[in-house]
């Protein structure tokens, strides 16, 4: 899938419930993973991208549609993306595929705000950040 960046993992034991079904919070995790590699890939790692730009990006809203369960072990793709750039804030969005049937099991959204990481005002998103998540931005709906 072009502009998209992709990781793949798989379902471990404790991101299940008894019933060996991904528990619907664990879908946080594996989307962080797929965002932090995203940055990283770009060349804005966020162990070093908060301290040199100043700012912080906290999560104001996320949003998933929950369409098949993940069982343990199935091995998954999840792919990210920039759904939109705001203002002061940028919208990633977020595929994950079971990678046997290649079947997309949830996808969704998460609106990260931009703000000081003084005072946590709203900010405009850096030039930096747009320019170089340019490649990930989707232009078509990804509905």
């Amino acid at each position: 899938m072009s502009g998209r960046f992709t990781v793949t993992e798989q379902v471990r034991w404790s991101d299940t419930d008894r019933a060996g079904i991904i528990y619907y919070g664990q879908f946080l995790r594996f989307i962080e993973v797929a965002e932090m590699e995203m940055f990283r890939a770009v060349g804005l790692p966020y162990s070093e991208v908060f301290d040199r730009l100043d700012i912080w990006l906290p999560r104001v809203q996320i949003h998933f549609n929950f369409r098949k369960p993940l069982l343990l072990e199935d091995r998954i793709q999840v792919s990210a993306f920039v759904a939109r750039f705001g203002g002061k804030s940028l919208t990633l969005g977020f595929e994950v595929f079971r990678l046997r049937e290649n079947d997309l099991v949830a996808d969704g959204q998460v609106v990260l705000a931009c703000v000081t990481r003084s005072d946590f005002k709203p900010v405009a998103v850096p030039d930096e950040i747009r320019q170089r998540l340019a490649p990930y931005l989707s232009l078509t709906d990804p509905s």
